[in-house]
């Protein structure tokens, strides 16, 4: 079987700031969006993300933007707001397998860094 080709994504890192004003922020999860990957799926973050992960699913349940279509979606969650959840730059880059890439970006990003 020959190997997947490369497919364009973009990618975002949604943060926890606890008190805009004060600046401090934790990565809490990443949306990633494939157009030639539409089973890429945000169950790894769901935990983290709530509300924003049936969103970026689509779950019928979580509301009018979740109908929206996917590349809709993804811009909603990455737009710039001063609520507690902040969305990074959005980064692009190629991936043969998005779920992986996905995976490999929220172990980088998100997880916590083993104690010394």
């Amino acid at each position: 079987m020959p190997e997947p080709v490369p497919r364009p994504f973009s990618y975002a890192v949604l943060r926890v700031v606890p008190r805009v004003e004060r600046g401090e922020c934790f990565n809490a999860g990443v949306v990633l969006f494939c157009r030639l990957a539409p089973d890429a799926s945000a169950e790894d973050v769901r935990a983290h993300l709530g509300a924003r992960v049936r969103v970026a699913a689509g779950d019928p349940d979580a509301g009018t933007i979740a109908a929206l279509p996917p590349s809709e979606r993804f811009g909603w969650l990455v737009a710039p707001s001063s609520t507690i959840i902040q969305p990074s730059d959005v980064h692009t880059g190629l991936s043969r397998d998005p779920q992986a890439t996905l995976d490999a970006l929220f172990t980088e990003l998100v997880e916590p860094l083993p104690a010394p």
